[in-house]
């Protein structure tokens, strides 16, 4: 059952029908995983991705979820999970996986000592919209933390579905989690402040986005191809210290509450201008004079 991959004959369910729930689902489908039973808090969440599937029933309860299925992936809010596991009935036969990115296979205790193998199965990606979130699962990387058997097999999904893998120990999980948010929450943050910045001069935020986007996909691309820290660019790793300080006196000005952030990002961005070599030790202190706040 568990020799290079998951039996396709072996019958798969969903805890959570939500975007990862689906995007997830509608991969394995695609693969020919047979999946057969999905629940979720929302009715109406539970039914529309069913319908998507063939042979699969939205059920009224979870417990109906693990006593139709043997590989079941609880795919909720980190919150409910513990709960979740604790009021189901388990037994030898099923796999449990989450799909959390900050929690550990701990959380399954209560599915383990009934004898079920455990797992964790996160993918490292955004989950904003379905049809989004489909296109974006080939190449992403999945997170991974359980004992064999169920590692191989997990390895194999993650591969069925077009992705890589990592393998993490539960004291990984918080720290790649938090890095998981920087990437990719925070870059939302930072976009903001840059198109309310342009709302200074009068430029909608639609149109600043459409503006700033071929930019940021331009950096992302140079991330890709170039690498860090050649990839830097801008008056940091220029070592440029007259125009930091223009720009910190046109903030104080026109956005206050950003030059905290601004100054920030500046620090944590002259070890990466020293590696590249666009600035030397006597550069990078000059400007972190300019960036430190004077108290």
């Amino acid at each position: 059952m568990f020799k290079g991959g998951l039996d396709k004959l072996l019958k798969i369910g969903f805890i959570g029908a939500g975007t990862m729930a689906s995007t997830l689902a509608i991969g394995l489908r695609d693969k020919e995983y047979p999946i057969v039973a999905v629940s979720s808090r929302s009715q109406t969440s539970a039914k529309n991705l069913a319908q998507l599937i063939d042979g699969c029933h939205s059920v009224s309860n979870n417990q109906h979820v693990a006593d139709t299925a043997e590989f079941i992936f609880i795919a909720t809010p980190d919150d409910v999970i513990a709960s979740i596991v604790s009021q189901i009935q388990w037994h030898s036969g099923h796999s449990v996986v989450h799909c959390s990115g900050v929690d550990s296979v701990n959380i399954l205790e209560p599915a383990r000592k009934s004898g079920a193998r455990v797992g964790v199965f996160h993918p490292l990606q955004t989950f904003a919209g379905f049809g989004q979130a489909v296109k974006n699962i080939p190449g992403t990387t999945f997170a991974l933390e359980a004992e064999e058997p169920l590692l191989g097999t997990l390895k194999a999904l993650a591969t069925s579905l077009g992705g890589r893998w990592i393998e993490l120990k539960a004291g990984d999980k918080v720290i790649y989690h938090v890095a998981a948010v920087i990437a990719c929450n925070y870059l939302v943050t930072l976009v903001k402040l840059a198109t309310d910045l342009w709302q200074t001069f009068a430029i909608p935020p639609e149109q600043a986005t459409q503006a700033l986007l071929p930019l940021i996909r331009g950096t992302i691309n140079n991330v890709d191809t170039i690498g860090i820290p050649d990839c830097l660019t801008g008056p940091i790793a220029r070592g440029d210290s007259g125009t930091i300080k223009k720009h910190l006196g046109a903030l104080q000005k026109v956005a206050p509450e950003v030059v905290s952030t601004y100054r920030e990002l500046g620090l944590k961005s002259l070890p990466i201008a020293l590696k590249k070599g666009g600035i030397d030790k006597k550069q990078m202190s000059q400007l972190e004079a300019v960036l430190r706040p004077i108290i």
